[in-house]
């Protein structure tokens, strides 16, 4: 952090600009008859005929072909099995987190990733992850919003990539570029459904292409799909009490949920001038989630018998609805001077039904869905981005030199539920003790919650970048950052690469980054009444907040402003084509961060109680906010091969992959004096979330990938090993590790004219997480862990037709 901006400016465009060095890419799949490695890649570089093989930092390109041979209709989950380093866990119980998943890569939070479209900052969800879940605390970008049927190829930097492309850019860079062509396009159906009988899913899915005269082209496309919840919950395990689910009767759901969306994407240039184009390019998704909660028995003090005679489970329904689109012009003039000029919108909404459940405080005069209130949040981007080639006497080739500057602007609204989703009717327990207020499974937003927020930053970067003579490669960014919130930042970095000969190289980078607080994590708020019993007064109503950090009572227990996280990455690569068609890169990489932003356990002791009542926050009894709380550092390995075999009239392409990942806590912050004060045994970052970041993801993760092309046959089998990974819990007495798993996926696609038709199986050996403790298992019910990477739904079987043109 830095209180001159003025300097840091200088110091970036001295430096070099954000985008203009070319980090790598490595193969996923053969995607033309020229090779991945001859492919032209645009993340990461400005310099316009960069390759996957010439690049100075690992990138992986996967093709559409890869991403549809998976057999999902989801993007994250596509990725997470094409990529070693990418963990998309599936959890479930975990209220909007069902419906708006976060994926990690190189085991990082799902918000130290940036994600782009064609080149620009995706707009981040409206959801802020509250709950047990791997990324907790985080709002990460929905992949799943993007149709994978608009989708070119993507390009995945693994990199700090911050002086390139600000906020985020820790763990990476993931860039979906959009099929732009103005001709050709597909039409598929996809039906499919779980071995065990359940997960129903079909999906209707096309993209083509248009020609605007001679000078233009627009590309559209478009996804449907359902897919039925599926269930792997058990029967309560113990003795039946009043209050205990029914024995022998599955009562409580685990798995995914109901999920109904539709999305469609368009991809546009015109160029009405030599030298000038215009461009655009958006999308469009609605999805509509429907999730479950715990279940209250017939007994529980939380039912009402006269409306659930026989207990309930309740449910969240989620309606997430992304928009997104960006204008822009670019230009060359004269002189050599590269112009693209944009604007940027952005726009997340997430709002919170609840059904099949009831606010007890009404007794039996409560309905049974609510309006429990919304997110929003809108981004909106103006970049100007110049390029410029420069001769210089001394090199054989130019320097590609840029440099640009952006406005960035970010809102962030809370909406309240309907009233009966948040008061309390009065109604008493049968022991007279008052009811909790509020829709269960979800109390609504109060409208002490619902606000809104905005903040703005400006940044300027510069990036150089220059062949030193056949061999080396040099590339150098800077950029520094202005928030209106909470002050300045800057960043650098510095790769290279040495081809040693044409068939061994060497790459390295390092780099400082960042990542600035988000205003989710600044301002969410939200309210939850627990009766406590207070000695000498009886049972007494409090509020338990997740604070907003310049909430009053927060700033008591301890509550600081927020400042960026930052961090400093550092790589080196070795790079190996031993012969045509055989491609290995090995990547080592060591990725510190420093005040990581994490969301603290729930201060509610007595001592925290009294001290608020006593001082001003009579009804308060504590609860959470968000704080710059550890430190950490974070080592790993990719290694990456692919090998185009040649044979007869097909061949097969082979594509191997391993991640090895470890994060360690190298600091965790201690209790601010104010709390210490308060209470000595507080303690804001507990074992679980110490498990999260540390053991929480796989450590390693191999997989084997062939896709097989005999005439009109393609047979594709992937078979993928995920590592061990445990969850610690509140004891160590309630702690596991989860042993390491193989699953399997088989394809076999039939060609006839441009028709194509494939059967195919995930995970076709039926393999499952190992079972959770019974301590861990709420009764036997919830066998398996949501921190699964492959989750816990077993074979899945499908089919699919599609035509192409």
């Amino acid at each position: 952090m830095s209180n001159h901006p003025l300097r840091l400016a200088v110091l970036a465009a001295l430096a070099a600009p954000a985008t203009l060095f070319a980090p790598t890419a490595y193969a996923q799949a053969a995607e033309d008859e020229t090779g991945t490695l001859d492919r032209i890649i645009v993340t990461g570089t400005r310099v316009t005929d960069r390759t996957v093989a010439e690049s100075a930092s690992p990138i992986d390109i996967i093709s559409p072909e890869t991403l549809e041979a998976t057999g999902t209709t989801e993007l994250a989950t596509a990725l997470s099995r094409a990529l070693p380093s990418l963990n998309f866990p599936r959890p479930a119980i975990s209220d909007g987190t069902d419906a708006v998943r976060p994926a990690q890569l190189r085991g990082l939070a799902p918000d130290q990733v940036l994600v782009l479209v064609n080149g620009k900052r995706r707009h981040a969800t409206a959801l802020i992850n509250l709950n047990g879940t791997q990324g907790r605390g985080s709002s990460p970008v929905d992949l799943n919003a993007i149709p994978m049927a608009s989708i070119e190829r993507v390009e995945v930097l693994r990199d700090g990539a911050s002086a390139q492309y600000g906020s985020d850019a820790i763990a990476g860079v993931i860039n979906i570029v959009l099929k732009g062509a103005d001709h050709g396009g597909s039409i598929a159906t996809r039906v499919g459904q779980h071995s065990a009988g359940d997960g129903e899913s079909w999906q209707v899915s096309g993209n083509s292409g248009f020609a605007l005269g001679e000078r233009g082209a627009v590309h559209l496309a478009a996804q449907a799909l359902h897919n039925d919840q599926t269930d792997r919950a058990r029967p309560f395990i113990g003795t039946p009490t009043a209050t205990s689910a029914p024995p022998g009767r599955v009562v409580q759901r685990q798995g995914d949920p109901e999920i109904e969306q539709y999305a469609v994407s368009y991809n546009t240039r015109f160029a009405p001038a030599e030298g000038v184009s215009f461009y655009s390019f958006g999308n469009a998704s609605r999805r509509d989630a429907l999730s479950n909660g715990f279940y209250r028995p017939a007994g529980d003090s939380r039912n009402v018998p006269q409306i659930y005679p026989d207990g309930f489970l309740p449910r969240i329904r989620n309606i997430a609805e992304d928009r997104a689109f960006v204008v822009g012009m670019k230009s060359e003039t004269a002189g050599g001077l590269g112009i693209d000029l944009s604007y940027n919108y952005g726009h997340s909404d997430l709002s919170f039904g609840v059904e099949n459940s009831l606010n007890r405080s009404f007794g039996a005069a409560s309905q049974t869905r609510f309006k429990a209130g919304a997110l929003e949040v809108t981004q909106h981007v103006l970049n100007l981005d110049l390029t410029r080639a420069i001769d210089v006497d001394w090199l054989e080739y130019p320097i590609a030199f840029a440099f640009g500057g952006e406005w960035r602007g970010e809102d962030f609204a809370q909406h309240a539920g309907e009233p009966n989703s948040y008061l309390n009717g009065g109604v008493l327990l049968p022991g007279g003790a008052p009811a909790p207020s509020g829709s269960q499974v979800f109390p609504g937003f109060r409208p002490a919650d619902a606000r809104a927020f905005d903040r703005h930053s400006y940044s300027v970067y510069a990036d150089v970048e220059a062949d030193l003579g056949e061999r080396v490669s040099l590339g150098l960014a800077g950029r520094t950052e202005q928030y209106s919130d909470f002050g300045n930042t800057s960043s650098g970095k510095v790769s290279a690469r040495w081809a040693i000969t044409d068939q061994i190289a060497l790459r390295g980078t390092l780099s400082t980054g960042f990542r600035a607080p988000s205003l989710q994590q600044q301002f969410f708020q939200s309210t939850a009444t627990n009766f406590i019993s207070v000695p000498g007064v009886g049972t007494v109503p409090f509020d338990i907040r997740t604070f907003r950090v310049n909430d009053p009572a927060a700033i008591a227990l301890g509550a600081e402003p927020l400042r960026a996280e930052e961090s400093r990455n550092a790589s080196l690569g070795l790079v190996v084509q031993p012969f045509d068609g055989l491609y290995i890169t090995v990547d080592a990489y060591r990725i510190r961060i420093e005040d990581r932003i994490a969301l603290s356990e729930n201060l509610t002791s007595a001592a925290v109680r009294n001290y608020l009542n006593n001082n001003g926050f009579p009804d308060v009894g504590g609860g959470r906010y968000f704080t710059n709380a550890i430190d950490t550092t974070t080592d790993g390995v990719d290694v990456i091969a692919t090998w185009n075999m040649k044979f007869g009239n097909g061949g097969i392409d082979w594509t191997t992959g391993y991640n090895y990942n470890k994060t360690e806590i190298d600091r965790i912050a201690a209790n601010p004096a104010a709390l210490a004060a308060i209470d000595p045994t507080a303690v804001r970052f507990g074992r679980t979330e110490v498990g999260r970041l540390t053991v929480g993801a796989p450590r390693d993760k191999f997989f084997l990938g062939g896709v097989w092309h005999a005439g009109a046959w393609t047979f594709g089998a992937n078979a993928t090993r995920f590592g061990r990974f445990s969850v610690l819990g509140a004891t160590p007495a309630l702690d596991q590790t989860f042993a390491a798993k193989w699953t399997l996926d088989l394809s076999a696609t039939w060609k006839l004219d441009r028709w194509d038709f494939t059967l195919g199986a995930d995970n076709v050996l039926d393999e499952y997480p190992d079972e959770v403790i019974f301590a861990n298992s709420t009764g036997g019910q919830l066998p398996y862990s949501a921190s699964s990477p492959f989750g816990f739904n077993g074979a899945f079987v499908y089919a699919k037709v599609g035509y192409g043109w």
